[in-house]
């Protein structure tokens, strides 16, 4: 038996990108919302959470994310596609950390360090109409290497 074990723990050791695909994560959860999350970095998986999964969606709402970065991040931008029926309806443009002007104790960090963000993102409060939506996250430093990126889907009941 160790024999056949040894060739396909290696495997799994010395391979690990090739599955393109992470495991389709649940971000949170309610009767009326549902947010679900996968990674769409083929080499990197990360943690994120919502505390309250309410439609419509409160102004204040409580996130944790988690991440060990593969690149240095002295600038961080986020850039949001939003699209429904496959149409792209909303596209959105953050600079999260800038030089002069950090908004998050993790700008700054280097590779090899990581992020953990436990707090509030303010938004404005809005309802999310019956359907299924999908975003398109991406998170980039300022020589446009991606720190990570997100495919979620939103569905709404």
């Amino acid at each position: 038996m160790k024999i056949f074990m040894t060739p396909f723990v290696a495997l799994v050791l010395l391979c690990p990108s090739c599955s393109c695909k992470w495991t389709t994560h649940t971000a949170c959860k309610d009767d009326k919302l549902e947010l679900l999350y996968q990674s769409c970095d083929p080499l990197q998986d990360f943690g994120f959470s919502v505390d309250h999964c309410n439609n419509p969606l409160s102004e204040n709402v409580n996130i944790r994310f988690g991440i060990i970065l593969r690149y240095d991040i002295n600038e961080l931008f986020l850039d949001m596609n939003l699209f429904s029926m496959q149409k792209s309806i909303f596209s959105f443009s953050y600079p999260v950390c800038e030089v002069d002007f950090p908004k998050f104790s993790f700008c700054g960090r280097r590779k090899g360090e990581k992020i953990y963000y436990a707090g509030k993102i303010d938004n404005p409060s809005f309802p999310i109409g019956k359907g299924e939506y999908h975003i398109l996250l991406r998170l980039h430093n300022e020589n446009n290497f991606t720190v990570t990126c997100a495919n979620i889907t939103v569905i709404s009941y």
